[in-house]
């Protein structure tokens, strides 16, 4: 199924590419503002020779593995908290409602007057895009637990640390699993929307160099590059666990 599923995109890219091609032959627009693919891996080669690349994603990969080891560990406590409390639900997640709903770059001139132009910055905005998400994901993982499973697990014994260890964790787990990849991905666009307007190491800032350059191969080139680690974070990461863990639980659905 799975070397299916790769074929079939492999086959969609290409045809993709062709048809990108085909476009910017036919003269539709000027090149400088679209590319072809020819060009376009040129500067991509080009990115890749200079090293410029990759120390854009070392360093871009840096911020993200902090920002987002923050975003996690207090999403995960305050969505246990709030799933434990209906007055810590009807303030605090309510909070964290409003929270999820803000556009991660409009964390950005509040973290600046916080922490100044540095890299303390785009972590907070990293923080702060994607701790709601994981908060409410979490909370209602827990929440969302049949109460079945609880109340059988409690006539043979059950209770306290191990009523939620044993029972409540794994079966919120599946849930907990998919807002936790959710959150990477309001995460990796905070960070690049954080990186865009710092002058900084990092992919976003290549992205913006590109602009300011009028260097249209170049800003394709990039949002390739962070289109491509979303992509193999995405799949290598958490959809590898996100279906063991519905495997484990019996939730795969076949599509056709």
């Amino acid at each position: 199924m799975m070397g299916e599923t790769s074929l079939t995109f492999i086959i969609f890219l290409l045809a993709f590419i062709v048809l990108w091609h085909v476009v910017a032959q036919a003269g539709i627009w000027p090149s400088y503002i679209f590319p072809s693919p020819v060009e376009v891996l040129s500067a991509m080669l080009h990115g890749i020779d200079d090293e410029s690349f990759l120390h854009g994603t070392i360093a871009s990969l840096k911020r993200m593995a902090i920002g987002f080891g923050v975003a996690v560990f207090i999403g995960v406590a305050l969505g246990a908290a709030i799933s434990q409390s209906r007055v810590l639900e009807r303030t605090l997640g309510t909070l964290m409602l409003g929270v999820q709903t803000l556009p991660s770059i409009c964390w950005l001139p509040l973290a600046i007057l916080w922490f100044g132009l540095n890299d303390k910055a785009i972590i907070f905005v990293v923080v702060a895009g994607a701790v709601g998400s994981i908060t409410m994901a979490i909370s209602a993982g827990i929440s969302n637990v049949p109460p079945i499973y609880i109340n059988a697990a409690r006539t043979m014994g059950a209770k306290g640390w191990s009523l939620f260890s044993e029972v409540v964790f794994p079966a919120a787990l599946p849930t907990m699993v998919s807002g936790i990849r959710q959150g990477w991905s309001f995460a990796w666009r905070s960070l690049m929307a954080g990186e865009l307007l710092y002058v900084s190491a990092g992919l976003g800032q290549l992205l913006q160099m590109g602009r300011e350059l009028n260097d249209i191969n170049q800003v394709v080139a990039v949002m390739i590059v962070i289109m491509s680690i979303g992509f193999l974070i995405e799949r290598l990461v958490f959809t590898t666990i996100e279906e063991d863990v519905r495997r484990k639980w019996g939730l795969v659905k076949h599509k056709t």
